[in-house]
């Protein structure tokens, strides 16, 4: 049987005039390497895409990070430049087309402005530079021209019992990195909290009785896919859904 096709969602940069609809290499090769999925980039055409038609043709979603931030008017606050830079196309296109595919069933794996952008699609709030919030730590990644050093390991999550994550990672604390200025804020309509950082803030979430695999976290398991256990696992599962998921389309 041929691979699953998974839909990565894209940022829109403008580069030389044009507007380019783009995504970062790493969360490919993780689709490819650690879900063994072939991905496909969703251009971030907002209203004029057919998210449905889109749908139907894929097995999962992988929702990515990005530098923008999800624009607060979207949740009922104020954007600032300071807040920004945001992205009004790709806000358009990835909030209906997470809501939708969890309404199908369609595995969805969210990450970092993905998960942020989870729980705003289904009615919740963000909470704006984090690292200026009394209490909350620094979650933004340190300024340095390596990568690597950049994602580096930053903090330790702990994992809420009896859910989809611990099945997936067990019951231990364990590491992640850290690159973000938002967080969840409140909880969109049938969030589920799966685990928090030490500082409270939350660090992943499912959606309650959704029909099809949901999973997001806040931290980067596309950057170690490879090399850490944890995120070697959260892209296998996705991997195991997104196949599960495929048989059943394939065989209506």
């Amino acid at each position: 049987m041929s691979k699953p096709l998974v839909l990565v969602t894209a940022d829109v940069k403008s580069i030389d005039g044009f507007n380019w609809h783009a995504t970062i290499s790493t969360y490919l090769q993780a689709v490819l390497k650690g879900a063994d999925a072939i991905p496909m980039i969703l251009p971030a055409l907002g209203a004029d895409l057919d998210i449905d038609a889109a749908l139907d043709n894929v097995d999962g979603v992988l929702v990515t990070g990005s530098r923008s931030n999800v624009n607060p008017q979207l949740y009922g606050q104020e954007p600032t430049e300071a807040n920004g830079p945001y992205d009004p196309d790709r806000d358009a296109t990835t909030l209906p087309l997470i809501k939708r595919a969890v309404e199908r069933g369609v595995p969805v794996f969210a990450i970092c402005r993905g998960m942020q952008e989870m729980n705003v699609a289904f009615g919740g709030t963000l909470l704006t530079e984090v690292q200026e919030i009394a209490g909350r730590k620094d979650h933004r990644p340190p300024t340095s021209d390596s990568q690597d050093e950049r994602f580096r390991i930053a903090h330790t999550v702990e994992i809420n019992t009896g859910g989809p994550l611990e099945t997936v990672l067990g019951e231990e604390p364990f590491e992640v990195n850290s690159l973000h200025r938002q967080a969840v804020g409140e909880l969109g309509k049938g969030l589920v909290i799966e685990a928090k950082a030490e500082d409270g803030t939350i660090e992943a979430m499912t959606i309650k009785d959704a029909p099809g695999y949901v999973m997001a976290t806040q931290w980067h398991p596309e950057y170690w896919v490879m090399t850490d256990g944890p995120s070697k696992k959260l892209f296998s599962a996705f991997g195991d859904a997104v196949r599960t998921y495929r048989q059943k389309r394939l065989a209506l």
